[in-house]
C-alpha cells in the first residue's frame, strides 16, 4: 500500500473519476510548491510525492515555468548592472602598467643590496669564529675556578676540623657546599681524580663530625643530671626566700594598710613589695640561666645540618625521659621523708632545664612533648605523696613534705607549669589536716563545756583579766576594773577562746605551708567550720540535752553567748592579721553571727525554765477563792511570788545578760503571764467564779503591770515610753479578758468596731467558754454569750 504524504485528498465517497482528482491534487502541488520555492524551502516531499502518485509531469512543468521566471529575472539583473562591470574591467587595465614599472623599481633595489652587503657578511663570519673562541676560553677558565673554590672549601674543611667540636659546624657548610658543588653543576667536573676524591671525602667528613658531636651530646646528658639537682635546689630556695621576704614585706606594710591614704610614701611601700617579687623572680631566672645549654644547641645545629634533625629530636626526647624515669627512683632506697627534698629537687630542676631548651631550642621540643614529661612527672608524685601521706600518723612530718612540694608547685608555676593537681592533692590533705584539728578541739570543748559550772568567773589578779579577756577582746569597756572582778561569763568563753585561738594559728601555719591560693579565705572557711560545726554544735547540744541545767545556769550560758558573740570579731580579725588582709575589709565583709543557733537555743532553755518556773507558782493559784464574798486585798499569793521571783531575777539578769536578750527574755516571760492568767479562767477545776474572784485578779494583773512598768526603766539606751508600751502589750490579752469581765456593758463585745479597738486580742471561743462559768446576777449579759450570734 502507498504511504500516505501530506496534502493528499482523501478518496471521494462516490467513486469520483481518475481525471477529476488528478486535477484536484495538481492544483493543490502547484499552489504549495510555488509557496515553497518563494520561501527557499526543500523541494524533496514534492518529488516524492509525484512519483509516488506515478504523475510527475506537471511537478516538471511547474519546475520548468518556475525557472523561466528566474531567468528572467535574472537577465533584468544583468541589464541593470552591465555598465558597471564594463568600468571595472577599464580600471584594472589601467593599473597592469603601473604594476609593471613597480616590478621593475623592485629588481633594481634588490641587486643594489645584494652588491652592498657582501662586506658585511664575511665580517660576520670573522665575528662568530673569535665568538666561539672567546666561549672556549672562558669555558676554560670557569672550569679553572671551580677547582680552585672546590679546593679551597676542601682545605677550609680541614682547618675546622682541625680545630675541634666548634669547627664541625663550619666545616660541614663547607662539605655541604662541595656537595651542591658537585650535584648541581652545569656539566661534571673536567678533572675525574679530583672529583672521585672530593665525593669520597664528604660523606667521611659527616660521619666524623657525626661521631664527634654525639659523645659531647652524651657527655652534656650525664652532667645537665647532675647539674639539674643543684638547679633545682637553688629555685626552691629561691621560691622559699622569696617567699620569706613577702611574709615580711607584709608585717611591715599592716600597720600602714590599715589607715594608707593614698599618698606618695604609701605608693612607694607598695612598690617596695612589688619589686620584693620582681627580685626574686629575677633571681630566680639568674639561676635558671647558670647552666650552659650550648653543647645542646651545636649538636641540634649539626644534626639539622646533617639532615638527620628529626631523628635527634626523637633521641632527645627519648633520653629525657629515660633520665626522668631514673630521677623517680631516687626515693626508693630511702624513706620519702628523708629523700623528698632530693627528689622534689631533682624534678624542678629536669624541668627549668626542659623549659629553657623549649624556649630557646629552636623547635628541638614541643609543647605537647614538654606537657606529656610534666604529666608523667606529675602523675608520679601525686601517686608518691598519696602513698606516703596515707602512712604518715605525724602532722609535722605532713607539715615538712607539704611545704617542700608546696615550694615546688611556687617554683614550677612562674616557669609556666600547671601544678593544679599538686595542689589539689596538698588542699586533700589540708582538709585531712584540718579534720584532725577539728576532731581535737571538738574533744576540748566538750572536756570545757563539762567541766563548767556555769558560774560567773572570778578573777583576781590584772594577768588573770589580761589572759582571759583583753587577749581576746572581749572586754565590754576599755577601763580596767577594779580587782577581784566578778566577769559577766563562765570560764568556758576563755576557754574555748584559746581552743579556736590555737586552731587559727595551726591552720594558718598550715596554709602557709602547703595552702596556696587565698589563705585568709581558706582560714576563714576552717574558721567557720569549727565555729559552726564543734563550738556551735556542742553548745547546742548541751542546751538540748538540758543536762540538769537550773535558770541561772541557763541565764549564764546565754551571757556565755552574748559574750561569744564579740569572741567571734576578735576571731575573724586575728586571722586576718596572721594572714596579712586589711581590717577594713574584714569590716565590709562581716557575716552574721555563726553561734546564732546555740545562742537562740540557750535563749530558749532559759525561756522554758523560766516559764516552767511561772507554771509552778502558777499551780498555786487552787488557793483563789473564785466564790469569795470579798476579793484578796493584797492580791492572791502565786501573783505576790511570781512578782517577787521575777524581781529577783531581774536584778540578776541586769548583771549579766545584754539588755536586748533581757527585754526578749521578760518580754516573753510577761507574755506567758498574760496566757496563764487565762488559762486560769478556763482551766476546768474552776467551774464558776464571781465578780470578787474577777477582782482579785485584776489586782494580780495591777501587780503584773507595775512590775513591767518597773522593768521598763532598766532600758535606759532605749524609749522609755516604748519599753514601757512593750511590756505592758505583753500582758494585753489578760487586760482585756480582766477588763470585760469587769465591764458594766459587756454586751459592746459582740459590736465589731468596740471589739476591734477595745478587745482585738481576745478570743471569741475563749470569751464564750469563760462567760459560761461567771453567773453573777448582775453580769446576766455574760450569761447570754453562748446563744446570741456575732453581729
Amino acid at each position: 500500500m502507498r504511504r500516505k504524504l501530506p496534502g493528499d485528498a482523501p478518496p471521494s465517497a462516490g467513486g469520483a473519476g481518475p481525471a477529476s482528482s488528478a486535477s484536484a491534487v495538481s492544483e493543490a502541488d502547484l499552489a504549495q510548491l510555488s509557496n515553497a520555492i518563494a520561501a527557499g524551502e526543500d523541494l524533496g516531499p514534492f518529488v516524492r510525492r509525484a512519483f509516488a502518485c506515478g504523475r510527475p509531469e506537471p511537478l516538471l512543468a511547474a519546475l520548468r515555468g518556475a525557472a523561466r521566471d528566474r531567468e528572467a529575472e535574472i537577465e533584468e539583473l544583468c541589464r541593470a548592472h552591465f555598465h558597471d562591470f564594463i568600468r571595472a574591467v577599464d580600471d584594472l587595465r589601467s593599473l597592469l602598467a603601473d604594476a609593471d614599472a613597480l616590478k621593475g623599481s623592485l629588481s633594481a633595489s634588490h641587486s643594489a643590496l645584494l652588491s652592498s652587503a657582501a662586506p658585511l657578511l664575511a665580517s660576520l663570519e670573522s665575528f662568530l669564529a673569535a665568538r666561539a673562541l672567546a666561549g672556549n676560553l672562558s669555558s676554560a677558565l670557569a672550569s679553572s675556578r671551580r677547582c680552585v673554590r672546590l679546593l679551597a672549601l676542601a682545605a677550609r674543611a680541614n682547618a675546622h676540623l682541625q680545630a675541634g667540636n666548634h669547627g664541625l659546624y663550619l666545616a660541614l657548610r663547607a662539605v655541604d657546599a662541595i656537595d651542591r658543588d658537585l650535584a648541581s653543576g652545569p656539566e661534571p667536573l673536567p678533572l675525574p681524580t679530583l672529583r672521585r676524591m672530593l665525593l669520597s671525602v664528604v660523606p667521611a667528613v659527616r660521619a666524623h663530625a657525626e661521631r664527634e658531636i654525639s659523645r659531647e651530646f652524651s657527655d652534656w646528658m650525664v652532667s645537665i643530671r647532675a647539674a639539674s639537682r643543684h638547679l633545682g635546689q637553688v629555685a626552691i630556695g629561691r621560691s622559699a626566700a622569696a617567699r620569706q621576704q613577702q611574709e615580711e614585706l607584709r608585717s611591715k606594710h599592716r600597720p600602714l594598710e590599715e589607715c594608707i591614704t593614698l599618698d606618695d610614701d604609701g605608693v612607694g611601700d607598695l612598690d617596695d613589695f612589688a619589686a620584693a617579687a620582681a627580685t626574686a623572680d629575677a633571681a630566680d631566672g639568674a639561676a635558671a640561666a647558670s647552666f650552659d645549654l650550648t653543647p645542646l644547641y651545636r649538636a641540634m645545629h649539626i644534626h639539622q645540618t646533617l639532615a638527620l634533625g628529626e631523628r635527634f629530636k626523637k633521641y632527645y626526647l627519648e633520653n629525657r625521659k629515660l633520665q626522668l624515669t631514673s630521677d623517680f627512683d631516687v626515693i626508693a632506697a630511702t624513706p620519702f621523708l628523708e629523700s623528698h627534698q632530693v627528689f622534689f629537687s631533682q624534678i624542678a630542676g629536669f624541668f627549668i632545664v626542659e623549659d629553657r631548651v623549649f624556649r630557646t631550642g629552636g623547635g628541638l621540643t614541643s609543647r605537647p612533648d614538654v606537657d606529656a614529661l610534666w604529666d608523667a612527672a606529675v602523675g608520679k608524685m601525686v601517686s608518691v605523696m598519696e602513698d606516703n601521706f596515707s602512712r604518715m600518723q605525724t602532722a609535722n612530718h605532713l607539715l615538712l613534705i607539704t611545704d617542700y612540694a608546696a615550694l615546688l608547685a611556687a617554683t614550677m608555676r612562674r616557669y609556666g607549669y600547671p601544678v593544679g593537681m599538686l595542689l589539689d592533692v596538698l588542699a586533700k590533705h589540708r582538709d585531712k589536716y584540718h579534720d584532725l584539728l577539728l576532731a581535737d578541739c571538738r574533744r576540748q570543748v566538750a572536756e570545757a563545756l563539762a567541766a563548767d559550772k556555769f558560774d560567773q568567773m572570778l578573777m583576781r589578779k590584772e594577768y588573770e583579766y589580761s589572759m582571759n579577756v583583753l587577749a581576746f577582746g572581749i572586754q565590754s569597756s576599755d577601763i580596767t576594773p577594779a580587782f577581784p572582778y566578778v566577769a559577766p561569763f563562765s570560764c568556758t568563753v576563755p576557754d574555748i577562746c584559746r581552743i579556736v585561738r590555737s586552731f587559727i594559728e595551726d591552720s594558718v601555719s598550715f596554709m602557709a605551708h602547703g595552702g596556696g591560693g587565698d589563705t585568709y579565705a581558706a582560714v576563714k572557711k576552717y574558721l567557720g567550720r569549727i565555729l559552726y560545726e564543734v563550738v556551735d554544735a556542742s553548745i547546742q547540744k548541751l542546751v538540748e540535752s538540758g543536762s540538769g541545767l537550773s535558770v541561772s545556769q541557763a541565764m549564764q550560758v546565754a551571757a556565755n553567748m552574748s559574750v561569744m558573740e564579740r569572741a567571734c570579731e576578735f576571731f575573724t580579725r586575728h586571722a586576718a592579721q596572721l594572714c596579712g588582709v586589711p581590717l577594713r575589709a574584714v569590716e565590709r565583709g562581716r557575716r552574721d553571727f555563726p553561734l546564732r543557733r546555740s545562742r537562740d537555743a540557750a535563749e530558749a532553755l532559759l525561756l522554758r525554765l523560766l516559764r516552767a518556773k511561772v507554771d509552778e507558782f502558777m499551780r498555786q493559784s487552787d488557793g483563789v477563792n473564785w466564790m469569795g464574798d470579798d476579793p484578796p486585798p493584797g492580791g492572791n499569793e502565786y501573783a505576790n511570788e511570781v512578782v517577787i521571783y521575777l524581781e529577783t531575777l531581774t536584778s540578776t539578769a541586769q548583771q549579766i545578760l545584754p539588755l536586748p536578750v533581757l527585754r526578749r527574755v521578760l518580754g516573753a516571760v510577761l507574755s506567758h503571764i498574760s496566757e496563764r492568767i487565762v488559762d486560769l479562767f478556763l482551766n476546768d477545776s474552776v467551774k464558776r467564779f464571781n465578780a470578787s474572784a474577777v477582782t482579785g485578779i485584776d489586782t494580780d494583773l495591777k501587780m503584773f503591770e507595775a512590775l513591767a512598768e518597773s522593768m521598763s526603766s532598766l532600758f535606759v539606751d532605749s524609749d522609755q515610753e516604748s519599753v514601757k508600751n512593750e511590756m505592758k502589750a505583753a500582758l494585753v490579752e489578760a487586760r482585756q479578758l480582766v477588763n470585760l469581765l469587769m465591764s458594766n456593758s459587756p454586751e459592746n463585745f459582740l459590736n465589731p468596731v468596740i471589739r476591734e479597738k477595745s478587745y482585738s486580742k481576745l478570743d471569741y471561743k475563749k470569751v464564750v467558754a469563760i462567760s459560761e462559768k461567771f453567773r453573777d446576777s448582775s453580769e446576766s449579759y455574760f450569761s447570754t454569750f453562748g446563744t446570741r450570734a456575732m453581729q
